[in-house]
């Protein structure tokens, strides 16, 4: 009897391996994007994205940066052929051009914010860049920041202006067993504030130093609630991806905690073991959209766009939309609706021939 289990197995495997060998090469197709009301209030906007990293709008236009080193605009709906930049970054899996953000007063200023790793001479650093366009070319590019230590793996990389018009930027360690994270002198592991040239704001919580908190591993998005209050989304080494309150000065933890437990640190509001790749979050205040939780949440790990209470917690969480694969980032526009990137060309996704999508919520 137990031969002729193994008899079946080994033809049945026989059988599944002349099924793959001679299946078409195309990558296993994702199904078609689905949400919690109807397919007709998800529209694509743009296709054929290559690694795109982070987005932000600005009434009809949508500024998406590509990891290696585009800025690509889409306007009116439709993706413009030439970029509005190009930039040479390192050749990293997880570096490159990556967050991306529009000054409070981009109408009149032009100005754009990005993180760029580079390397040189041999080691890998990161730098923020001020960008001034005109009609969606490139004007003047001027770095405010620069020699932020870079890794292969974890640079961090997001950026986004406060409600108190200061540039947040949150910065990644350069390897797990480092511990520049827990050095203050170390731009490694922290959320940083800046003024909007690059200078120090006089009020920061250490004297002379951009540093806002510390103790942080990747972080990946940040966003504000109506009181004020700044989250920021963090990846755990595999497991104990971190949702965290930021508060000016504390030190959460990393590389010595992760998520809680010991006194001398904060204590995540959120911790996901497994894993599932936090990305882009942000706390919607539009009406156009019903939702019933406030914090909106990208996934690249669990391929969704989530709803989350964070005061409430884990069963809270619920799907906003699926079948698009991993989703990256996720921004409001001016008139409440959605913009979400998904990430399926990153090395780590199955894309199809018209990867990676910008798309958007109407209802």
């Amino acid at each position: 009897m137990d031969k002729k289990i193994q008899i079946i197995a080994i033809v049945g495997a026989i059988i599944f391996s002349v099924l793959v060998l001679t299946s078409p090469s195309d990558p296993i197709p994702l199904p078609k994007p689905i949400s919690n009301s109807q397919n007709d209030f998800v529209v694509i906007l743009a296709e054929k994205l290559d690694k795109p990293r982070a987005i932000a709008v600005y009434e009809n236009r949508i500024f998406v940066t590509e990891k290696d080193g585009l800025i690509r605009v889409v306007q009116d709906g439709n993706l413009l052929e030439s970029p509005l930049a190009a930039f040479r970054p390192a050749n990293v899996f997880d570096g490159g051009l990556l967050g991306i953000a529009l000054h409070p007063n981009f109408p009149n200023n032009h100005f754009l914010y990005v993180f760029l790793t580079y390397e040189e001479d041999g080691e890998l650093w990161n730098k923020i860049i001020r960008i001034t366009e005109s009609e969606n070319k490139l004007q003047d590019a001027e770095t405010i920041l620069d020699k932020i230590p870079g890794s292969s793996f974890t640079n961090g990389g997001f950026i986004k202006f406060g409600p108190d018009e200061k540039l947040y930027v949150g910065t990644g360690t350069i390897s797990d067993a480092s511990h520049l994270p827990q050095d203050l002198n170390s731009l490694s592991g922290k959320i940083l504030r800046l003024n909007d040239d690059g200078t120090i704001p006089d009020d920061n919580p250490f004297s002379d130093s951009p540093v806002y908190s510390l103790g942080h591993r990747n972080p990946q998005g940040m966003t504000w609630d109506d009181k004020g209050n700044l989250y920021v989304s963090e990846f755990g080494p595999e497991k104990n991806d971190e949702i965290n309150m930021i508060k000016a000065g504390k030190n959460y933890g990393w590389p010595e905690q992760e998520c809680s437990g010991d006194v001398n640190f904060e204590d995540a509001v959120l911790c996901y073991d497994p894993s599932i790749e936090p990305g882009g979050i942000l706390f919607y205040t539009g009406d156009k959209l019903d939702f019933e939780f406030p914090f909106i949440m990208a996934s690249m790990r669990s391929a969704n766009l989530y709803q989350v209470d964070f005061e409430e917690g884990l069963s809270s969480q619920k799907s906003i939309l699926s079948g698009i694969g991993r989703v990256r980032d996720v921004v409001e526009g001016d008139d409440g609706s959605l913009y979400v990137i998904t990430s399926n060309t990153d090395g780590k996704g199955f894309p199809d021939r018209t990867d990676d999508k910008l798309l958007r919520i109407l209802k």
